[in-house]
């Protein structure tokens, strides 16, 4: 098998860590072991070198990783032995902390609240610690409070796959519509909400702009992110028509949005001083947790997985955004992997020799009925049923994008375009009532689908034939009705009060037969 060019060159660049020591399991947040510097060789002689002879070579660079980068930096090469990554990511965050201290009760309820669970905050902080450098870069750089890099801590606790009861999705609890506003894409085979970078720079985005429209009140600010910009502004107008301040505090709220920014108050407490709750925190190095890894061809997560050194859910802890077993490269071109199984990962990428995916993307042509779209690609209807999530008694609508089996035949990676506009469009089924016409002299498709009011288009499928097929004298054409309405059967019944109970029971019979006694 043959690997594209940056690979190879990616897997030349790791070759130059070689130092590096590769662990069964992705290395601690903890600062790493330093990269040696390659001294310069010794010296030979004592006497000066002749003026001919070029110049002593300086010592050499700690090895840079080329093409395995942060992606927050991506111009720059990454060099873990730099003596800033061997600080404290907490102190760096305390450095921040600008925002103006809240006090009271709410405050105190959360500060108990997270005193007596120190398994949760570890649990919390431990999760945190694979995020938070990346944050703490993004919210610096954007020159905000250091106190929003704490926020996913009481929006989803650092779990970027977490899904609220009201569908928010991902670390910063993003809304379907609100993600699609902020560009984060949301399709059959990826949820950008649950993307760790992505959701990271739409929500500092959001963040801003609400900032600057509450006039640098961040305490608004960050109510309107939990509740909505429309609802506090009303709550702002309400309390001055009354004459009563518009602070944070003074608002009419929900109890939820109330007890939002105590919270967060509670946990810049938490970093700030905790050992004052019985609390501690876990160490952090100044540094990426994870690196980026560009991928070229569509790969199964599993493989992927594998050629990391990962376990299937550890490497979903890095790359939560994917929705299906197989990342689609033309929509999801890197991925986020720890250092050392970054470079595990470029290296087992290189020596693989058999298939890199065993799915692919199949729109389809017309609606049909699961069953049918599982014959047409050769897979089981249970099989295709589950890896696209299809209800029971549901079709599969014309244009939607199924993922499917690769074949002999269908054997490629999925286009740019389809990975970003793929859909899935069900419909119900209706259950017809199927009967069967005798054909006569001169019927075809056409006339015997105007004969009973479907599509002559849909008859030549339920009959295999051709739309422009002729039917001999005598064959059964099947032909499929829609379900008899309600109507029909108070028509009877109005028929019924009229002639009797015998009459009523004649029409309902003969409406029954009347379809099969034309042929």
């Amino acid at each position: 098998m043959k690997h594209p060019l940056s690979l190879l060159v990616l897997t030349f660049a790791l070759g130059g860590c070689a130092t590096t020591q590769v662990a069964d399991t992705p290395r601690s947040p903890r600062a790493p072991d330093p990269v040696p510097l390659t001294p310069p060789p010794p010296a030979t002689s004592a006497e000066a070198p002749p003026p001919a002879l070029a110049p002593l070579p300086m010592p050499a660079e700690p090895p840079l990783v080329q093409r395995v980068e942060d992606d927050l930096n991506p111009e720059q090469p990454l060099n873990l032995g730099a003596t800033e990554a061997q600080g404290d990511l907490w102190a760096r965050l305390r450095m921040g902390l600008t925002l103006p201290d809240l006090q009271g009760a709410r405050v105190e309820k959360w500060e108990a609240y997270y005193a007596k669970r120190p398994d949760y905050v570890e649990r919390m902080t431990e999760r945190g610690g694979r995020y938070l450098f990346h944050i703490v870069e993004e919210v610096q750089k954007r020159q905000l409070p250091m106190e929003l890099a704490l926020l996913p801590f009481i929006e989803s606790a650092f779990n970027p796959e977490a899904m609220s009861r009201a569908k928010a999705s991902g670390m910063w609890q993003f809304m379907s519509a609100t993600g699609r506003d902020f560009d984060l894409k949301q399709n059959l085979c990826r949820d950008a909400r649950r993307d760790v970078l992505a959701s990271t720079r739409a929500a500092l985005d959001y963040l801003a702009q609400l900032g600057r429209r509450y006039e640098g009140d961040w305490h608004l600010a960050l109510a309107a992110y939990n509740w909505g910009m429309g609802n506090v502004d009303r709550a702002i107008k309400r309390n001055a028509a009354k004459g009563l301040p518009t602070d944070y505090e003074s608002l009419r709220m929900p109890t939820e949005t109330a007890d939002y920014v105590p919270k967060l108050q509670a946990i810049k407490n938490i970093v700030l001083r905790p050992e004052l709750l019985g609390l501690s925190l876990p160490p952090l190095a100044n540094h990426p947790y994870f690196v980026t890894v560009r991928i070229e061809r569509d790969i199964d997560v599993e493989l992927a997985a594998r050629l990391a050194d990962l376990s299937v859910d550890r490497f979903r802890q890095f790359n939560p955004q994917m929705n299906k077993p197989v990342i689609l490269a033309a929509a999801t071109p890197a991925l986020l992997l720890p250092y050392d199984n970054a470079s595990r990962f470029v290296t087992a990428l290189a020596e693989h020799q058999g298939p890199m995916a065993s799915w692919t993307a199949w729109q389809v042509p017309r609606t049909m009925k699961p069953a049918e779209a599982a014959k047409q690609v050769g897979m089981n209807e249970a099989e295709l049923r589950d890896i696209n999530r299809i209800p029971p008694r549901m079709l599969v609508k014309a244009g939607s994008t199924l993922l499917v089996s690769r074949t002999a035949k269908r054997d490629h990676d999925v286009s740019e375009h389809l990975a970003d506009t793929a859909t899935l469009a069900l419909a119900a089924e209706v259950q017809r009532r199927t009967i069967t016409h005798k054909a006569r002299k001169g019927d075809t498709v056409a006339s015997v689908a105007k004969r009973y009011g479907v599509s002559a288009k849909q008859l030549a499928q339920w009959n295999d034939v051709g739309v422009s097929a002729k039917f001999a004298v005598g064959t059964n054409v099947t032909v499929q009705l829609p379900p008899k309405k309600a109507g029909s059967t108070r028509v009877a019944q109005s028929k019924k009060n009229k002639g009797g109970a015998k009459a009523a029971t004649r029409n309902v019979v003969k409406a029954k037969t009347r379809p099969v006694k034309r042929g």
